[in-house]
């Protein structure tokens, strides 16, 4: 069975989700951006087999995430600068 765009995208969609949940500002980022990158890295892949192994590939990662997720909550540090002045630009905003 081949996989399908929707079904890549719905991936792509359910890893930014989790990543976004990370605690820590830094693990948030390096997530948010390796999982971009790695999808914009395979975007014309064409072969069904590679796509296959690649959506396994990301929904294995996808179970570390929410398991890294669960341990980055446990485990809170302190806001850092950068986030206070982003929620800051961002309440100015709106």
């Amino acid at each position: 069975m081949a996989a399908t765009r929707g079904e890549v995208l719905r991936l792509y969609k359910k890893m930014l989700r989790e990543s976004i949940s990370f605690s820590n500002y830094s693990y948030r980022t390096y997530a948010l951006r390796r999982i971009k990158d790695a999808f914009r890295e395979n975007k014309g892949e064409s072969d069904p087999g590679k796509i296959k192994d690649l959506i396994m590939y990301g929904v294995h990662n996808l179970e570390i995430i929410k398991r890294q997720v669960v341990i980055s909550q446990l485990y809170k540090t302190p806001e850092l600068i950068v986030e206070a002045c982003k929620k800051q630009s961002n309440d100015q905003k709106t």
